[in-house]
């Protein structure tokens, strides 16, 4: 089980980080990547939970101006949404696995990536997800790099649902597919949050300004208490 850290990770040889940050941002009616949260943009709250994780940081099915951020990863099939980001960002790296975390999940404590990382390990599964409240989530995702040319198939077939196309992988491959259920973990203490945040809020998705005022009032807060 990963130790507490106080201090900057060093680099993981064995996994690469990718933000998703391909979608349209309809919801917010602005690009979701620059809108800033506690002061600072949502693909920077993105980059440095997957740093703080001891990851490198790259950006997946992105648009170029994104590129002050971190070094990005074209989306070789734009518009047809995260599976895409995935194969392009998994076909473009040499580590065996693959870390995936959308721009819309800031409030994902960097403990809770390192355990999925863990659990990685251990298993050596196709792919490890979260479950919140006993729903699978596809989001973040620890994906094997072996795991591409069946998710390259499913894009290509028009199949473009990641959950689905990740367990076709885990069941093409003969590997699992980890569910880590996060309350457990919490409670556990097998993954906490120097924030204080509960569960159900790490996964809080901020698609529209009102998710963005929930986040940036749930932070205030937090910060206030501690």
């Amino acid at each position: 089980m990963p130790r507490e850290r106080h201090h900057a990770p060093e680099r993981d040889a064995e996994a690469a980080g990718f933000v998703l940050a391909g979608g349209e941002s309809s919801r917010m009616g602005k690009d979701k990547a620059v809108v800033p949260l506690a002061g600072k943009p949502l693909m920077e709250h993105a980059l440095a939970i997957l740093r703080e994780a001891g990851l490198s940081a790259t950006i997946a099915g992105a648009r170029s101006a994104l590129g002050e951020f971190a070094p990005i990863v074209e989306d070789r099939a734009p518009g047809r949404g995260p599976l895409a980001g995935v194969c392009s960002a998994l076909a473009s790296m040499a580590s065996p696995w693959a870390v995936f975390l959308p721009i819309d999940l800031p409030l994902i404590p960097s403990s809770f990536v390192e355990y999925m990382l863990y659990r990685a390990r251990v298993a050596y599964p196709a792919a490890v997800v979260p479950s919140v409240n006993g729903f699978p989530q596809t989001f973040p995702a620890i994906i094997a790099r072996a795991a591409l040319p069946t998710l390259a198939e499913q894009l290509g077939a028009g199949r473009l649902g990641c959950f689905a196309a990740l367990r076709s992988a885990a069941d093409r491959l003969g590997q699992p597919m980890v569910i880590l259920p996060v309350e457990m973990l919490a409670q556990s203490g097998h993954v906490t949050d120097p924030r204080g945040l509960p569960p159900v809020l790490w996964f809080l998705n901020v698609n529209r300004p009102a998710d963005l005022e929930r986040a940036g009032r749930a932070l205030a807060l937090r910060n206030r208490v501690i």
